[in-house]
């Protein structure tokens, strides 16, 4: 599975928002193969099944976390409201750069994110 850099963090970022939706199985070979950087093979040798069935389970996985982002959103609205906090950093850092008590407000907003 040789997915891009950007794709990968789209798929890391799916499965933090919809983990709870997924089966026992599906959970396990996402965090094996996200998030702990286990291979095909070493997920299959683990699971005692083929690497075929490792990778047609991801890719069934990835094709339902996408399925749900469709219907739910999550993602995007999580998106939008980061670059909607990035872009009120930047124009109260512009406009009001000597209101030290209004820059405190800004950095505690960026923290909820």
């Amino acid at each position: 599975m040789a997915e891009t850099i950007e794709k990968t963090t789209q798929i890391n970022m799916l499965y933090d928002f919809y983990q709870p939706l997924l089966t026992a199985k599906q959970d396990l070979y996402m965090r094996l193969y996200y998030g702990d950087d286990y291979s095909l093979g070493e997920i299959a040798q683990l699971q005692h099944v083929s690497r075929q069935a490792v990778y047609d389970n991801l890719q069934r996985t990835v094709k339902t976390l996408q399925r749900y982002e469709q219907q739910l959103h999550l993602y995007q609205y999580f998106r939008q409201r980061s670059q909607l906090l990035q872009n009120l950093q930047k124009q109260i850092a512009q406009k009001y750069a000597a209101d030290d008590d209004l820059k405190a407000v800004v950095e505690e907003l960026m923290k909820l994110e």
